[in-house]
């Protein structure tokens, strides 16, 4: 049950774990999905910087190149820090997701890199001119700039923002190549150039500025107020540093006594440079390859800011919500496991709280049905239904659910079963009482006509009359025996009994005397030994009821043999052996299960009265009965154990002569008995039969076969003659020994005189 309950709730469990499963796995491939954007931005970071270096290298290497001066420090300083931006960025690569895109760029990359060794040793130089050297480095810094198209993720638009990035990329880099022709042209001795090569170099400073005017419109539309605002903030500011660097100079040459001229701002610079005015006119209006240097340096630093700001801005927006798709993913994670744990929790919770509680229940129901229920309808089998507690204790299940209900049908169907048990019992009473006081009712006649016929036997003296008066007797006690039977089924107990103990010869001389063909009963070997007062009445009816039957289902010319044995542990085995008709094997059964646990009162009673009987006074103290196929060729044998609490031995303990004869009896019986007792018991084995239950200790299939164990010294004495009146007693002599049984009144205790019909048809 508890495991079919934990596969109903497992589903949803499993389900939810999926569910969560997915929503954890979003949440991580968001993760990692903005871990590679702080990559990218990263390795954007690295090139931007890259790139701005290495213009700026060859910006700054303008003036000491063209002079030369290849090893000065301006130009030395400028590549090893293009060195370490190229280290930085061969670290970002290292770093970033294998993206197709990102991969080609980096090789576009690559494969400017290859070149920047050959533009360093070749830079304005015959081999490369001046333009050339300048246009060179775009081999390297263009690939790097457009890295920057991979920036965006989390924004709203990601081509927008790499777009803005992209155009302020290319603004710098059109400033950077202004910047650095510009200085080429005003720091160049025009007399050496070849011819054609001015008009080349003002063309391309025409150019690229007019490349800066439309990057600076791409950066407008493709960036925000914010990033327009943020511009000219950019650009006021260097327009403020220029002002200030032009009143410096201005002071400066002031103080040296020198005739300072103020430069335009740098579009008009770039204007009059453009328009192909002689070094001479430039310098006149103050326009000298220093004053234009760092005009132009004010722009591209400002140029620059908005690019760091760009990258810093999207490297931080990468930074935050890989943060938070972090912390997103580990909440998740937490939460579903934790959602999964608890419904895991609380669906083993309620599967073992529903399980327990079915157990519960089946146990209840177990212990109801199989020891509860029992044992009081036996109470209210053997008291008054009335003075037995018929309450119902309910099973301790106290849930409004399903099995809760299921529990308080089970109490109302165990109620119902109490109740029915009870009526049966109180009409099994009923019936008790209705046995009890029709055999009360008949027993005081009895008696009277017993008294009355005795009195006639006493009274007769023709031999023939006499006989029928002995007959009439026995016929008179067997009816008196039926009454008795009635009480022993209703469950009354002797109203009188024995105050002390009787030997156990007189009790079977007095079951014996109350058979009507007592005279073809035969004792031999019965050990010295008393029966308790408590017990004899009871025994003497039980052993009168076996007697019967045997005499009455066996030859009429056929002995009853009586026979006991005194075992080592102080019980006395009883047998009684005829030679009658004989039962198959499993009417035996049936009857010995009968013997050993009498079934209630019911319609067979009419018919096995005498069965019923045996069962219950043997019940009474502890007496075990059982019948056998006999040793001989045909019969029955009763065996009847008396336990030890019932017999009293002699004081000598010593076996007597009758005991010695049957020990000899037995011993040359020993292999006909055998032979019969196989037969049965291979009998009992093909149909099954569990009629020998029950009986433990010194029993076996043959029925207490273990007392044979025990044998006397033999001996080839035969029994003493003082039972030849009790095996064969003659008519004319039979009037003495009726009134010697009838001799205990009910004044002195119970009358062990009497007599009944045999049990019908239990043979």
């Amino acid at each position: 049950m508890a495991r079919r309950l934990r596969a109903v709730l497992l589903i949803p469990v499993l389900v939810a774990l999926v569910l969560g499963g997915l929503r954890v796995k979003h949440s991580v491939d968001t993760w990692r999905a903005a871990d590679d954007a702080v990559r990218v931005a990263e390795l954007v970071q690295a090139a931007n910087k890259y790139a701005s270096d290495a213009i700026n290298e060859r910006d700054v290497s303008v003036i000491p190149l063209l002079k030369g001066e290849r090893n000065a420090a301006a130009v030395v300083q400028a590549r090893r820090t293009t060195d370490e931006d190229a280290a930085a960025f061969d670290r970002a690569v290292d770093r970033i997701p294998q993206n197709s895109g990102l991969l080609r760029r980096v090789g576009l990359v690559r494969t400017g890199e290859k070149q920047l060794p050959t533009v360093r040793a070749n830079a304005f130089t015959s081999r490369l001119s001046g333009v050339q050297t300048e246009e060179s480095y775009h081999l390297i810094q263009h690939p790097l700039m457009e890295i920057s198209n991979e920036l965006g993720f989390g924004s709203n638009n990601q081509a927008s923002f790499g777009r803005t990035l992209y155009a302020m990329s290319l603004t710098q880099a059109a400033e950077s190549l202004i910047r650095s022709i510009g200085t080429h042209l005003l720091a160049e001795d025009r007399g050496t150039l070849a011819t054609g090569e001015l008009e080349t170099q003002l063309a391309s400073f025409r150019s690229y500025a007019y490349l800066e005017k439309v990057a600076l419109q791409e950066y407008a539309g493709a960036g925000t107020a914010d990033d327009m605002a943020r511009l000219r903030k950019a650009l006021a500011a260097a327009t403020a540093r220029g002002e200030q660097q032009r009143t410096e100079a201005a002071a400066k040459a002031k103080a040296a006594g020198q005739t300072y001229v103020a430069p335009p701002d740098l579009d008009r610079m770039i204007s009059e440079i453009a328009a192909g005015k002689t070094t001479a006119q430039l310098t006149a209006e103050g326009i000298t390859p220093e004053s234009f240097f760092a005009a132009s340096t004010l722009g591209f630093d400002a140029y620059r800011s908005i690019e760091v700001h760009l990258t810093d801005t999207a490297l931080a927006g990468a930074r935050g919500i890989a943060d938070d798709a972090r912390r997103d993913a580990v909440i998740n994670a937490v939460l579903v496991l934790a959602s999964v744990l608890v419904a895991f929790l609380l669906a083993s919770w309620v599967a073992r709280t529903m399980s327990r509680r079915m157990r519960r229940l089946s146990a209840s129901a177990i212990e109801i049905a199989g020891q509860r229920l029992p044992a009081l309808i036996t109470r209210l089998s053997r008291a008054v239904p009335g003075q037995v507690d018929s309450r119902v204790a309910p099973i301790p299940i106290t849930s409004t659910d399903e099995i809760g209900e299921v529990a308080r049908a089970f109490d109302h169907v165990h109620r119902e079963a109490v109740r029915l048990a009870a009526e049966q019992a109180l009409l099994r009473g009923n019936i008790n009482t209705i046995f009890t006081n029709l055999s009360r009712r008949s027993q005081s006649l009895i008696e009277r006509q017993l008294a009355l016929i005795t009195d006639l036997e006493d009274h007769e003296t023709d031999p023939d009359q006499l006989e029928n008066l002995f007959k009439l007797d026995h016929l008179a006690t067997r009816v008196r025996r039926n009454g008795e039977n009635l009480l022993v089924l209703g469950g009354e107990k002797p109203a009188h009994q024995w105050d002390r103990p009787l030997p156990l010869i007189d009790v079977i001389r007095a079951a014996s005397s109350e058979v009507e063909q007592y005279e073809r009963i035969a004792f031999s070997g019965i050990p010295e030994a008393e029966i308790h007062g408590r017990a004899v009445t009871d025994l003497v009816h039980l052993l009168a009821e076996l007697l019967e039957n045997a005499t009455s289902f066996s030859s009429p010319h056929s002995e009853v043999r009586v026979t006991a044995t005194h075992l080592p542990d102080g019980r006395i085995m009883l047998e009684i052996h005829d030679r009658g008709i004989g039962l198959p094997a499993e009417d035996f059964a049936v009857i010995n299960r009968k013997l050993a646990n009498p079934p209630t009162v019911d319609a067979d009673i009419s018919q096995h009265m005498g069965l019923f009987v045996v069962g219950r006074l043997a019940g009474r103290h502890g007496i075990r009965v059982q019948l056998r196929p006999s040793g001989e060729q045909s019969g029955t044998t009763s065996l009847v154990m008396l336990p030890d609490t019932i017999t009293y031995r002699t004081a000598d303990g010593e076996p007597d002569a009758e005991t010695l004869a049957l020990a000899a009896v037995k011993q040359a019986s020993t292999s006909r008995r055998s032979v019969s007792a196989a037969s049965f018991v291979a009998h009992h084995a093909q149909n099954g039969s569990d009629g020998l239950d029950g009986l433990d200790g010194l029993d076996g299939l043959n029925g207490f076969q273990g007392y044979e164990a025990w044998n006397d010294r033999r001996t080839d004495t035969a029994p003493p003659s003082h039972d030849e009146d009790a095996r064969r007693p003659r008519a004319k002599g039979a009037r003495s020994r009726r009134r010697a049984r009838r001799a205990p009144r009910k004044d002195d205790g119970p009358d062990v005189s009497r007599s009944a019909p045999p049990w019908g048809t239990v043979e």
